[in-house]
């Protein structure tokens, strides 16, 4: 197992760069000079010269390449060209509010979409399942910032029963902060059960019709036993994979739901960066991003020898 670990962790290290090199390309090829913006549209050229030198883009392209990846993995993503603060600060004072909805939305959609599924496939075919089934399939088919706008009209504008958006830090009023995240972590939230509840009815539907479990039921086992200890149990990895991936898609999807419910997380720190074509957080931010999204899927692999004592890695 550990011999696994190590050759996993190494595996991931050639992904994390080649994922460096597509943010640095993309950034790159993309129209728009940052030197340019930097100056204006009244700049000289004499000052256009000089912000080129300082930003390193009078120097070959494989130059540069090399330069930004020796900063990115020492911890340097460089400078905002607008505010002039290192990027990673930006980046990490942004990290709270977007790892705040993402956990929460995950709870709240694990808690409520796990049971939704499994009561869907025990009950397969019947009006129970129809309803939970049309349920995930609207959850899945709306638009997420459709879905943030009604959460704010209904619950904000109409009923008052939360603010309507913004975002309170939890060591300023932690009873704030959990309101202000309410609607946000529900709209968020039902867009990811209706995948997890698709996926945990098909998984434990299948295991339903295996003989072990139709031996336990002959042999008296309650219903719950036989939906939680046999059924769900040996249905757990697929979930488990689908709760992984929905994760690391939460922190790329968090970017509609912070714009909606103007939560200064990194999808609106993203979202500024590319208007104002900060080429330096936009790299630094897709990055940090698609390492977690590594890092997550990491995680999801290495746990299945902890869930299912049947595999074994050599």
């Amino acid at each position: 197992m550990g011999v696994y670990i190590i050759r996993r962790l190494i595996a991931t290290i050639p992904v994390i760069v080649v994922v460096a090199l597509v943010v640095f390309s993309l950034i790159h090829f993309a129209p728009g000079d940052p030197a340019a913006i930097v100056i204006g549209a009244f700049g000289t050229t004499e000052q256009y010269a000089r912000v080129r030198k300082e930003l390193g883009l009078d120097r070959p392209l494989p130059v540069q390449l090399g330069l930004w990846l020796k900063h990115a993995f020492q911890g340097d993503l460089g400078t905002s060209l607008f505010n002039k603060d290192p990027v990673l600060e930006l980046i990490r004072n942004r990290m709270l509010p977007t790892f705040s909805i993402a956990v929460l939305t995950e709870i709240f959609a694990v808690v409520l979409a796990v049971p939704l599924g499994v009561l869907a496939a025990w009950k397969a075919n019947s009006w129970i399942d129809r309803v939970v089934m049309i349920f995930s399939t609207l959850g899945y088919s709306i638009p997420l910032f459709w879905l943030g706008f009604m959460f704010i009209y209904l619950f904000g504008v109409k009923l008052h029963w939360a603010p309507a958006a913004g975002y309170v830090h939890p060591g300023d009023s932690v009873s704030q902060f959990f309101i202000r995240l309410a609607m946000p972590i529900a709209s968020t939230g039902l867009v990811v059960m209706a995948l997890i509840v698709r996926m945990t009815r098909a998984t434990v539907l299948e295991v339903l019709h295996e003989d072990y479990v139709r031996t336990a039921r002959a042999k008296g086992l309650a219903e719950s036993g036989v939906l939680i200890r046999h059924a769900l149990r040996n249905a757990i990895l697929p979930i488990i994979t689908v709760i992984g991936i929905g994760f690391a898609l939460l922190l790329g999807g968090v970017v509609v739901t912070e714009n909606v419910f103007a939560i200064p997380g990194l999808g609106r720190l993203l979202v500024d960066a590319i208007e104002h074509r900060d080429f330096p957080v936009i790299q630094g931010t897709l990055l940090i991003v698609s390492m977690i999204y590594v890092l997550v899927n990491l995680l999801v692999d290495l746990s299945y020898a902890f869930l299912d004592p049947r595999i074994r890695y050599q």
